[in-house]
């Protein structure tokens, strides 16, 4: 089996089995992110301790397998980790679309790493990301 296709199967279990999509009882944190170009909609959910570890994630919305897949990964990646390593995330996913990260970066990012192939298909790119913006404008918003 190829990479590419181990991509996919990783995209395609997120959308269909996605670990994170669902409400959180009373999450310290929601924010919307939508695409208006293409009806990608979501709401993040966060939860967090007194020292600031990510300890709830959740997301809901509608959207392409795209959309939702990166969704669910990225909230797997960041629960356990603090706002700023999780805005370190944000920027390694950033450059990884735009084509700037190197292998190794890549490797860091784990399943995300599936959808590094949007850098190559530019109408996908905002699908891959809108999670993403819409965590560092919540993120950054509560840092500073």
């Amino acid at each position: 089996m190829d990479l590419k296709q181990i991509y996919r199967e990783i995209v395609n279990e997120h959308n269909l089995h996605p670990g994170h999509k669902g409400e959180m009882g009373s999450p310290k944190m929601v924010r919307r992110g939508m695409n208006p170009t293409c009806g990608d909609d979501i709401n993040l959910q966060l939860d967090f301790d007194e020292s600031g570890i990510i300890t709830g994630a959740a997301f809901t919305g509608e959207g392409c397998a795209v959309s939702q897949a990166s969704s669910d990964i990225m909230l797997e990646m960041i629960e356990g980790k603090t706002k700023e390593e999780a805005l370190q995330l944000v920027e390694r996913f950033m450059e990884m679309v735009r084509g700037e990260a190197s292998e190794e970066q890549i490797e860091e990012l784990e399943e995300a790493a599936a959808l590094r192939d949007v850098a190559h298909m530019p109408a996908r790119v905002k699908c891959a990301t809108l999670a993403w913006h819409t965590l560092e404008q919540m993120l950054k918003e509560e840092v500073g």
